[in-house]
């Protein structure tokens, strides 16, 4: 049994909740909803900072929201590559996640998957595999095998397996997680763009050019005609179309496509974001004739986003 909560703890249940409500549940792939989140963000950390986590099941006041905002504000630092103020956050909201929910519940599957994914970022996959293995075993259990939510955990997982070398494990779960995308959102839903484009970056590593570049450009028409021709996840997929052109010997294909894929980004980003750093290292390369000096880079699924009831499905990107 829950104890009664003290004035204080109802008014800063309160100022979660109304925080909760302000701020935006979709991040990644949103760039419309970054000014908010800008906006928001000491305040969500200043509010979290006085939540107590009491031990034991219950319905604490504020631990939902807590849970939540925790998870919302660490995705948006993870877009803007602040990994390392990401991760305390992330792993804040898994525990209390558990706290709330116990370890088998979906919301739980969510933030392990979307820790996993900073990991992922922060060049450690030894250290997301684990976590989104766990996610990918809730997520069957809960939602059953051919779930969307399911094929987003695979396609993480099988980034994360590409980041380990381990190519023949991932292309399998790449695979997987796009006929499950497709199934039930149809051929040309932006998340089955995102699936494309990944397993696109699989079959390239694997030297299977003539494998990827049908994906990567199916990848490209789809994202651009889902948020038009100047979103970030346009940029990631260009880039990618073009490392494939360059790595098959035509330059002149990939030019413009990698010029366009570092205007796009820099406008989303700004000229500080290591993704911009990346772009202009591709491009410079392939002035330069360096076929396959740099790898692809993943546009995502990079998480699931907890909505305020229930869940919220979304691929992410960088």
């Amino acid at each position: 049994m829950t104890a009664p909560a003290t004035d204080s703890e109802d008014w800063l249940a309160a100022v979660l909740g109304l925080l909760e409500a302000d701020a935006p549940s979709t991040v990644m792939r949103a760039p419309q909803v970054w000014p908010r989140w800008a906006v928001l963000l000491p305040h969500v950390l200043a509010a979290t900072g006085h939540f107590e986590d009491l031990p034991g099941p219950g319905d604490q006041a504020g631990r939902a929201e807590t849970s939540w905002l925790l998870d919302r504000a660490a995705t948006y630092l993870q877009v803007h590559a602040r990994l390392d103020e990401a991760r305390p956050l992330a792993e804040r909201a898994l525990a209390i996640g558990e706290a709330a929910y116990g370890p088998d519940h979906p919301a739980v599957g969510t933030d392990l998957n979307n820790l996993a994914t900073i990991w992922k970022d922060l060049g450690q996959p030894q250290q997301a595999r684990p976590l989104a293995e766990r996610a990918l075993a809730i997520g069957e259990t809960a939602y059953g095998r051919d779930h969307p939510a399911v094929g987003i955990a695979l396609s993480n997982l099988a980034l994360i397996w590409k980041d380990l070398g381990q190519l023949d494990q991932a292309r399998p779960l790449a695979e997987r997680g796009l006929a499950i995308g497709e199934a039930a959102y149809g051929p040309d839903h932006p998340d089955v763009g995102v699936a494309l484009s990944n397993l696109a970056t699989i079959w390239r590593d694997l030297g299977q050019l003539d494998q990827a570049r049908p994906l990567a450009e199916r990848a490209v028409a789809i994202t651009e005609t889902a948020h038009g021709p100047d979103h970030p996840d346009v940029g990631t997929d260009l880039n990618n179309l073009a490392l494939i052109w360059q790595d098959l010997g035509q330059p002149q294909q990939a030019r413009p496509l990698a010029e366009r894929a570092l205007a796009i980004t820099e406008a989303a980003y700004g000229p500080d974001h290591p993704a911009v750093a990346l772009r202009r290292r591709n491009l410079a390369a392939l002035l330069q004739g360096d076929i396959g000096a740099f790898p692809a880079e993943a546009s995502g699924p990079a998480g699931q986003q907890r909505g305020r009831r229930g869940e919220e499905n979304a691929n992410g990107g960088a």
